[in-house]
């Protein structure tokens, strides 16, 4: 049996870093922290002063630590409380912020047809992945075909909003939130907006592998890497544009191995168990709330599987995906493989698959 969690994530980050610093006389400001279970980074090219740019990347950071610790979703936190009143079937009032957060949630949830549902929170606790570090935890198939005669889902949320929140219940007492799969999407749009009111107007803030781009690096772009699923190493160079996002969904990232057979912390809603067939998905998106969509959209594309994953991407209205199946073959849009340079490893490039 072997475990990867924030390790795999560590690699990734780091390999993310070196890329970025790249060559030239000039620097960008860089401060790093680990929050969310992974290492998040921000880096500012701009002519500010030294002791305006630190300030800034503070109060991301600050923010950043502000969100972890009040949704997570296994210690104490709002979100706990939350979910322990639908379990006993109560109505719970909550703040603004985390009704707003909700209503997002479920409307990704109907966009996705709930294969991004963080109403799964009890299946992914059930497979073992509410822990920091955690071991082998296959469960019972009882025990996941009873959760799935449930059915529960964030759309079983009644949201009643009021003048300082909103007052929350559900008929579903399974029902259980966990908002991994869209946090850091969160917080990559809340530290865009904090840099901007500082009037950082350049930067690049990698939160694990989730990476939003403001402006340029010294009028060149922003260079990262798209982490390969199998080995240390990058796929593929991307350069992002002023307001770009990219996100990508791993098998890699939270996982672990039994008997040859890897298990992923991304579940199937409708079969209770790990997505098969999938090493990774990445996409590139912009406009409004560009954070937010490259977190949550990879996730239904990487679920949706061999059969259903470029249906899923024309659903989410995505143009820029990557994907590497099973076997480690690449299918990628057209729009996108015109941006990236694929990395050779042990002397081949990956084996690609051009979406016209």
């Amino acid at each position: 049996m072997r475990v990867r969690a924030w390790f795999a994530q560590y690699i990734s980050a780091a390999l993310l870093a070196i890329l970025l610093t790249g060559c030239g006389k000039k620097q960008p400001l860089f401060s790093e922290s680990f929050v969310f279970g992974t290492r998040v980074e921000v880096q500012v090219a701009d002519d500010l002063p030294a002791v305006q740019t630190r300030a800034a990347i503070a109060e991301v950071l600050a923010e950043f630590d502000r969100l972890h610790r009040t949704y997570h979703a296994w210690q104490t936190s709002e979100l706990t409380a939350l979910n322990a009143a639908l379990a006993l079937g109560h109505r719970i009032h909550v703040s603004a912020e985390m009704a707003d957060l909700l209503r997002e949630a479920q409307d990704y949830a109907r966009q996705s047809d709930a294969l991004f549902d963080p109403g799964i929170g009890r299946l992914i606790a059930l497979w073992g992945f509410h822990a920091d570090t955690y071991a082998e935890h296959i469960p019972d198939t009882t025990a996941i075909k009873n959760w799935l005669k449930t059915h529960p889902s964030i759309m079983q949320l009644k949201i009643e909003k009021d003048a300082d929140g909103a007052w929350v219940s559900s008929p579903n007492r399974q029902v259980g939130l966990d908002f991994g799969g869209s946090l850091k999407g969160k917080a990559l749009d809340r530290a865009a907006m904090i840099l901007k009111a500082a009037g950082v107007r350049n930067a690049l803030i990698n939160i694990g592998g989730n990476v939003m781009a403001l402006g340029s690096r010294y009028d060149r772009p922003w260079r990262v890497a798209i982490q390969a699923p199998r080995y240390a190493g990058p796929l593929a160079i991307l350069e992002l544009k002023d307001g770009e996002a990219t996100g990508t969904s791993g098998d890699y990232q939270r996982y672990f191995e039994v008997d040859g057979e890897r298990y992923t912390h991304l579940l199937d809603p409708r079969t209770g168990n790990s997505a098969p067939g999938t090493q990774a998905v990445t996409i590139v998106v912009s406009g409004a709330d560009a954070g937010l969509r490259s977190d949550v959209l990879s996730k239904p594309v990487f679920i949706a599987g061999e059969a259903g994953w470029e249906a899923m991407a024309r659903r989410l209205e995505l143009v820029q995906v990557l994907r590497v199946d099973a076997e480690g073959k690449v299918s990628v849009s057209a729009s996108l493989a015109d941006r990236l340079k694929f990395m050779p490893h042990d002397g081949k490039l990956p084996d690609i698959r051009r979406i016209e």
